[in-house]
Parts: structure tokens; C-alpha cells; sequence
């Protein structure tokens, strides 16, 4: 027998004496679960069990257990209570954990408080999202790995406190056996997590799975008449917000849930974090990017699509060589005509030349007169030509094809509730379709995002998409991802918002975030071609913590071309962000600033290229712009750590 398993036993003896000598007239069901939870005490584990069992009382739970992954009521039932009961013991619940304090500033949060009922049946989830139902055999659920997220001392702060206001139950603990001389160096399970995790991983960033500042708890639990967003500047806690208050708004309807962006990179990250919240709404709710929904949804409906990539780009080509003399001398670089064609024209749903001539152009400084306009058109319409001559459709067709399908015919199950996460980024014809699919009814479409970090050219107003929030905005203002030290190299960019107008209220910028976190390390290379393996190796070698916990971010396809072959050629794993889904996996993750929207890492290496593409001196203010808010989304994905590399090769002047 391996001397974890015999410590395992023994622990399960003492928690079956200690048991005994409490509890008279238990039955086999109660017996094996505390005995069973119990014997986690022994790892630093606290439970409290009601002084009484068994109990009348099926309005509170019959235990709670606080740990690494958080606070959980606990029900030992044959059978899963009734709608009412079960609200009646998490009502309980969160009245005796209300308002206990956790660092900086916040405390613990309703909707963190599991709701756990174990029982011998086959332990399938509920769908309306109120328990997590588990079995004898599958406690370990609740010990496994990837769900921890609080240290000892937060541990002990929340069962401390709760020890005091839980009248009715008793502390009940065993003690880890000592360990034998010669065992040094041997690690029981318990301590084996405690020591894979490593010191990194013990900071508090993940507790805000069990804590909320105020403000932040108040927006979860706020009942809003109609559409509602949240903005404020990066690492202030949107998403933290909008997750908690999807586990609060499933535990109050049936519906499915929907978290969607237009990121194809973010929703599997968010999914594996809202998995760890929420594990009971694993089957109930959904994420994934705009785009795939649409496909999926039109797939449903039997509406045929062909986004063809390689089509998508002929189809320009071909109208670029009819048009490119007449519109290089007002812009010479083709992306700028394409992104007025994706993001102007057809990502705002313009279909006729008089409604192109009547639009405010948001977020585009290059002005056009009518002629110019009409010069567009043409390149527009060819392009259009060509897109319907082979059967193809680009993703604004996708888009547009989705929002006719849904008002042909809505949902048969509307969801209950619709997250849009970054949705800055997101064309209007994308906001039209998300307010047809979420609808204006109370507590139904919830916005997040900040214009600061747009990354894409363009922008507007959510009066554009016809979705009116007066008066159900919120501004988030503290940032508790970024360290101060990371925060203040972040706050040097001038990135200009062309959209956070979302609801005719002054935005927040990054400059005006405070931060809650001190420290944090920031560190630059500047170099040429020649000198970028040398330093790119010995920066991602030298990182302060472990590199599947940390990101390489570049502006430019080339630059992420160039970064992987140096990284390959040196024996470094890597991970594509796209591929990412915010496991533990040993690799870097490396990715273009657009696939890192969303995410944090607790160490970022970035690569800025100061030859980019040419433009043209009218367009130079708007892709300088636009750069800036690339920027500052960049050096905000870092936690602790910050490299900035410039990679300069411009020709000598001597």
C-alpha cells in the first residue's frame, strides 16, 4: 500500500470514529458522504455540519464545506428537492455568507455559492441551473484540480467567519497523521496539489470565483428593464461580471444561456472559467463566436452558405484591379478599401448607393466627397458581382443571411439570457442580429466591452443597431488584473475609443483606471532582425513563471510567422491562441493581438514592428489610432510581467 493511500485510510477512520461520537442515528447515505468529506479536513479543508442530523429542517443545507474551490452547501438527500426547497436552502445559504471580506476590497459573492446536493441516484445535472447534483462516487468532482482557485489563508478567512454566523453547526476536523522520518521528501495527494500549483498559481487573480467588490456584485444582482451593458477599461472586471450575473440569471428562469463574441479564440477560455463557476450549468449553457452560431443556426434551417475564404479574396482582387487607378491616389493601400467595403459599407448593412452617401462614417478620419463615394460603390459592387457569380458569401453575407433567417422565424426555445462579450468589435449588422436573437425583454441582452480596445477599424453607436439601454449602463473603474507596475507602462498608449458613446455617457479611459494590485515587473528590447532570436529566446527562458501561463503577442501575421520559427528552431513548445482553451498545457501561447482579445496571461512578451504597412498620409491619423488601441489591449493581457519588444530594422541614416 503507497503511503498516500495509507494516510488516505486513516484519515477516513478517524472521520468515521469522530462521526460516531457526534451522531447516533445517521443513515448509510449521510455516514459515507461526511465521512468522506471529512477526511478532506485533514488537508486543510473546513467543514461545518448542522449540530442536529438528521433534520427536519429541509430549508438549510445540512453542511457547508470551504476550500480551494470555494464555498458549497451542501444537501444529503435521496432524492433532489423541489424547485422551492432548493431556493429556500440557497437563499439560506447566501444570507449567512453575505458581505464577508476578501482582498482587496471585495467581498465574497452570492452567485460563487454552490449549491451541491448528493445523493446515490445517476448524479445528472439539473437544466434549470439552481444545484449541481452529484453521487457518493463522484465527490471527487468537487476536489478536482482545475477548479482551485483559493489559497489557505482565504480559506480560513471565509470559514473563520462563517463559524461565528452559522449558530446551528458545528466545526467538525481530523488531523493529518505525522508523517514518519523517513518520509521526507513523500507527498500525500493533497500536498502533491498544493506543490503542482507552485506559488504563482496562489495569488489571488482566480478569486474572483468566490469575491466581487460591491460595485461589481450590485451590477449581478441588478434587474434591468431592457438591454444593459457594462464598459470600463481593460482589467476592471467586465467579463468577471457578466459570468457571475449569467449563474444569476440562470438560477432565476429555464431557459438556455448564450455567451457569444467576435473573437472565435475567446468563448472556449471563458467556457473552461465558467465551467469552474457554474459547474452545474455545464449542459445549459453555451459559447461560441458570432460567426458559428450563424453557421450552426443556418445549418438547422437547411439555408445554404459558401464562405469560401479563397473566393472572398478574388472576388476583391479582381475588383481592386478594376478600380485600383482611381483609388490609389486617394488611399494607395487596397485594406483600407477593403475594411471600408467589410466594416463601412456591408458590416452596417448599406444595400443602396444614396443610403452609402447619407452614413456618418464613425471611426473612419479619411473623408470622402460624393464622387468618391461613387468610386467605392462601383468597387463595392463589383465585388458583389463576383461574390454571387461564383455562389459565394463573405462573413458580413453570413451575418445578414442569419438575422432574415431568425425574423422569418424565431427560436422555437428563446434563450433566457444573451452575453456579448468585446462587443466593441462586432459590426452593427452582428448587434442587430444579437438584439432579434436576445430580444428587449427585461434582463435579456447583456453588452460588454470597452472602446479603448477596439482592435478592428470602424465604429458606432448602439442607437445604430436600435438597442436602447438609458439608463441601464454601468462603468466599472478599479483594475484588479494588472499590476501596478504593468498598469502604468499599459496607461502611456493613446488609445482613442470611437465607440464607447454606447449609451451618450462619457466613457472611462485606461489613464483614469486605479489599481488595485501593487508591483508587477516591466522590462523592453529594442533590435533589429539579426537581434530578435537572441532576445526573443532569452526573454521567453527567463520568464518569471511558467510558460503555459504566460503569451507571445504580435501585431502582424509576418512577425508571427517570424516568432514561431525562431521559438521552434530553439526547442520551445508553443500554442496557437486560437487553439487555446485555458488548460494548463507546459506551452507558450503565441497569437496576432486580435486573438488575444479577451484573454490574460500572468507574464506577456510582445513584439511591436515598427515597419508596418504603408498608407497614405490621409489614412496615417486613423491607423495610428487604431495601433494605439492594439497597443494598449496588448500590454493589458499581462498580469505580473511585461516584455515590450521593438523590433526596428529601419536602413542607417550615416
Amino acid at each position: 500500500m503507497s503511503r498516500s493511500e495509507h494516510s488516505r485510510r486513516r484519515l477516513e477512520a478517524q472521520a468515521r470514529q469522530l462521526l460516531e461520537r457526534t451522531f447516533t442515528n445517521l443513515d448509510s447515505l449521510h455516514r459515507n458522504v461526511l465521512t468522506a468529506l471529512l477526511s478532506r479536513t485533514g488537508a486543510g479543508w473546513r467543514l461545518l455540519v448542522k449540530a442536529v442530523l438528521p433534520s427536519d429542517d429541509d430549508r438549510s443545507a445540512d453542511a457547508f464545506l470551504i476550500g480551494r474551490t470555494g464555498v458549497l452547501a451542501l444537501l444529503i438527500a435521496d432524492k433532489g428537492p423541489d424547485d422551492e426547497t432548493a431556493h429556500q436552502v440557497l437563499r439560506h445559504a447566501k444570507e449567512r455568507f453575505a458581505g464577508i471580506p476578501g482582498p482587496q476590497g471585495r467581498s465574497l459573492a452570492e452567485s460563487a455559492i454552490h449549491l451541491v446536493v448528493i445523493g446515490p441516484g445517476a448524479g445528472k445535472p439539473r437544466q434549470d441551473g439552481v444545484y449541481w447534483s452529484l453521487t457518493e462516487a463522484s465527490l471527487d468532482r468537487i476536489f478536482r484540480r482545475d477548479a482551485l482557485h483559493l489559497d489557505r489563508r482565504l480559506v480560513a478567512l471565509i470559514a473563520d467567519q462563517a463559524e461565528r454566523r452559522l449558530r446551528a453547526y458545528r466545526p467538525l476536523a481530523v488531523e493529518q497523521p505525522d508523517r514518519a522520518p523517513d518520509s521526507a521528501g513523500l507527498l500525500d495527494a493533497a500536498e502533491l496539489i498544493e506543490d503542482q500549483l507552485g506559488a504563482a498559481q496562489r495569488r489571488p487573480f482566480d478569486s474572483w470565483l468566490t469575491f466581487l467588490h460591491p460595485q461589481q456584485n450590485a451590477i449581478v444582482k441588478r434587474d434591468y428593464s431592457g438591454p444593459a451593458r457594462i464598459s470600463g477599461p481593460a482589467g476592471t472586471g467586465k467579463t468577471v461580471v457578466a459570468l457571475h450575473r449569467l449563474r444569476h440569471l440562470a438560477r432565476l428562469s429555464t431557459g438556455p444561456l448564450l455567451f457569444t463574441t467576435y473573437v472565435h479564440s475567446l468563448p472556449p477560455v471563458i467556457k473552461t472559467a465558467f465551467d469552474r463557476l457554474a459547474p452545474e450549468l455545464e449542459e445549459r449553457a453555451e459559447f461560441t463566436n458570432l460567426h458559428a452560431w450563424v453557421r450552426r443556426f443556418l445549418a438547422g434551417r437547411e439555408v445554404r452558405v459558401n464562405v469560401d475564404r479563397t473566393q472572398i479574396e478574388n472576388a476583391f482582387s479582381f475588383a481592386w484591379i478594376a478600380f485600383r487607378e482611381r483609388l490609389e491616389p486617394i488611399e494607395p493601400h487596397p485594406d483600407y478599401w477593403r475594411t471600408e467595403l467589410d466594416r463601412v459599407i456591408k458590416g452596417r448593412g448599406i444595400t443602396t448607393f444614396d443610403g452609402y452617401l447619407a452614413i456618418v462614417r464613425r471611426g473612419r478620419i479619411l473623408p470622402l466627397n460624393a464622387n468618391q463615394k461613387e468610386l467605392v460603390w462601383g468597387l463595392y459592387e463589383h465585388y458583389q458581382r463576383r461574390l454571387a457569380d461564383n455562389g459565394a458569401h463573405d462573413h458580413n453575407d453570413l451575418i445578414e443571411l442569419g438575422r432574415a433567417e431568425l425574423l422569418r422565424r424565431p427560436l422555437e426555445t428563446p434563450y433566457a439570457a444573451v452575453v456579448v462579450d468585446e462587443v466593441q468589435d462586432i459590426p452593427l449588422t452582428g448587434l442587430r442580429l444579437l438584439r432579434e436573437l436576445a430580444g428587449d425583454g427585461p434582463n435579456k441582452l447583456l453588452l460588454v466591452g470597452d472602446g479603448q480596445q477596439q482592435v478592428y477599424p470602424g465604429g458606432w453607436r448602439l442607437s445604430d443597431a436600435g438597442i436602447p439601454i438609458q439608463g441601464r449602463g454601468e462603468i466599472l473603474k478599479v483594475n484588479y488584473r494588472n499590476r501596478a507596475e504593468v498598469l502604468g507602462f499599459a496607461q502611456r498608449f493613446d488609445a482613442t475609443n470611437r465607440v464607447d458613446d454606447l449609451d451618450g455617457a462619457d466613457g472611462v479611459a485606461l489613464r483614469a483606471a486605479e489599481s488595485a494590485s501593487a508591483g508587477g515587473t516591466t522590462d523592453t528590447w529594442r533590435g533589429t532582425s539579426r537581434e530578435l532570436p537572441v532576445a526573443l529566446v532569452d526573454a521567453v527562458r527567463g520568464l518569471p513563471v511558467r510558460r503555459d501561463h504566460s503569451a507571445l503577442i504580435v501585431f502582424q501575421h509576418k512577425d508571427l510567422v517570424r516568432c514561431n520559427e525562431i521559438l521552434r528552431a530553439a526547442g520551445i513548445p508553443t500554442l496557437a491562441l486560437e487553439n487555446y482553451t485555458g488548460e494548463a498545457d507546459g506551452k507558450l501561447k503565441v497569437g496576432t493581438v486580435h486573438r488575444a482579445k479577451g484573454l490574460d496571461f500572468e507574464a506577456v512578451l510582445v513584439l511591436e514592428n515598427t515597419r508596418e504597412n504603408v498608407t497614405g498620409p490621409q489614412a496615417e491619423e486613423e491607423r495610428r489610432e487604431l495601433r494605439g488601441r492594439q497597443h494598449l489591449v496588448a500590454a493589458t493581457r499581462a498580469r505580473d510581467f511585461l516584455w515590450w519588444g521593438v523590433l526596428d530594422d529601419k536602413e542607417s541614416t550615416e
